[in-house]
């Protein structure tokens, strides 16, 4: 008989995990579950659209623990702990659990102790990149005392994971201490390229970026950094509010990871604000530099 998969989360990373899993040797079936579901305006539109995926769709947490054999959790950053909490109390004993969120090594210790106390096995995954371009096969680091056999599991249906340690919190320790760079070079080039282009400078800034590092093409990947931060600011910003509790879990003061989650929260804020409406993946990064610009001098 073949595994059953629960998803909780059917946003961007969840439903490509389920979709890309749906029809994988030894998997009989994908449940999922997400908040969504339950939202009286828009719960049918979104179980309709994972029903058409090929889904099948859980009525609730409870529901979707007791049909599956691996749970996947797939949800944002601030969610991690109170998600695997409520695992805990539903799950059957002997089943596995896999946390791909990007949360602090302390917060997964907690996340796997609660699952762990109820007999569940828990795996830490560190993503280590953007998930769409990759698919199921992005690069994973896995951590817990079943990490070596849950990467050969998912391996084996083509995923990229590799157990880098059997304690919890080493996989989320390298997860975030590289957010904290990426991230952070989002946020930098954000400012560093809407300031210059508001002085009328960026002819000149760019070039000198490309002097320095030759090896990146400044123009495309600023244009990247906007459209990837304006998309999932807010998501960006509850990863790096967990990168700078990573930060405090070492004894240290997180003053960069801290303002990191703030320039991508005020991305967000003007994202939602409507005011890129219309841009996207292929506008260059001088038409979201333009519409910051025009808010700032009142242009609207």
């Amino acid at each position: 008989m073949g595994m059953t998969l629960g998803i909780v989360g059917y946003g961007e990373v969840g439903g490509i995990f389920g979709r890309g899993l749906l029809h994988k040797n030894g998997i009989e079936a994908v449940w999922v579950w997400d908040l969504e579901f339950a939202d009286p305006a828009g719960g049918a539109a979104a179980r309709a659209a994972a029903e058409a995926d090929g889904m099948r769709v859980a009525a609730g947490m409870q529901a979707l623990c007791a049909a599956a054999d691996l749970t996947i959790s797939a949800v944002t950053a601030s969610n991690t702990f109170a998600v695997a909490e409520e695992a805990a109390r539903h799950a059957r004993a002997g089943t596995r659990f896999l946390d791909l969120n990007s949360a602090s090594p302390g917060t997964k210790q907690q996340a796997g102790a609660a699952l762990e106390a109820a007999g569940v096995a828990y795996v830490e995954a560190g993503v280590m990149t953007s998930v769409p371009p990759y698919g199921i096969g992005v690069p994973m680091l896995l951590g817990g005392a079943q990490a070596e056999a849950l990467a050969a599991t998912l391996c084996a249906w083509g995923m990229n994971a590799r157990a880098v340690s059997e304690r919890l919190g080493v996989a989320s320790a390298i997860k975030m201490s590289r957010s904290i760079m990426i991230k952070g070079l989002e946020a930098l080039v954000i400012e560093s390229y809407t300031t210059a282009r508001r002085y009328g400078v960026e002819a000149h800034v760019l070039p000198t970026l490309a002097e320095t590092f030759p090896q990146i093409d400044w123009e495309r990947q600023g244009a990247y950094f906007f459209s990837r931060v304006v998309q999932h600011g807010k998501r960006r910003a509850e990863e790096m509010r967990e990168a700078a509790q990573t930060v405090r879990e070492t004894g240290f003061e997180p003053f960069m990871a801290a303002a990191i989650a703030s320039k991508h929260d005020w991305v967000a804020g003007q994202a939602r604000s409507g005011l890129f409406e219309g841009l996207d993946g292929t506008s260059p990064w001088q038409d979201y530099a333009d519409r910051l610009i025009g808010r700032e001098r009142g242009d609207e």
